[in-house]
């Protein structure tokens, strides 16, 4: 009688051992679902690539302005709109982080120091660049170019400041 509850008690256990494997199991599934439904809701690269475009417009216009701070804001934001490639495209984003802290600095360096006639020089060659990049990796019907305007004409982009007066 004591060995048929021992086994009773043993074969109980065990299914509860097993079923919470399940569970755990199941739950670990159901996070990754989430997860996965997550990654896919973010922007792959095209919709980041958007808003770094218009803000690369935006701060020639702050530039040429003399609103230092808007041009060094746009440009920090420029950058900090690809992030979510870091999880979507991980092997394309590189791409984009190297551009950035190498091909781009000129163009930070410029703003930094108020110099409109570097910065020209400097934004001429990224627009290069750009069109390089895109061609080469098979985007090359997407050319680059300086609009006449600003991307968004709801700023002042005349208001003089200093890239220093950006908050960190």
């Amino acid at each position: 009688m004591l060995l048929k509850k021992c086994v009773r008690v043993l074969a109980v256990a065990g299914l509860i051992v097993v079923g919470s494997g399940l569970c755990v199991s199941a739950a670990e599934e159901d996070m990754q679902k989430q997860i996965d439904g997550i990654i896919a809701a973010l922007p792959k690269f095209a919709v980041p690539m958007r808003e770094v475009g218009d803000r690369f417009q935006n701060m020639y216009f702050a530039a040429e302005g003399g609103n230092w701070a808007l041009a060094s804001y746009m440009a920090k934001y420029m950058d900090k709109a690809m992030n979510p490639a870091k999880i979507t495209k991980p092997r394309e984003h590189p791409n984009w982080a190297n551009f950035y802290k190498d091909q781009f600095a000129p163009v930070n360096n410029a703003i930094a120091a108020g110099d409109m006639t570097a910065f020209t020089k400097e934004y001429t060659a990224v627009i290069s660049s750009c069109n390089e990049c895109h061609a080469i990796m098979g985007y090359g019907f997407i050319k680059v170019v300086k609009l006449a305007s600003p991307a968004d004409p709801g700023i002042d982009y005349k208001m003089t400041s200093k890239a220093g007066d950006v908050p960190q």
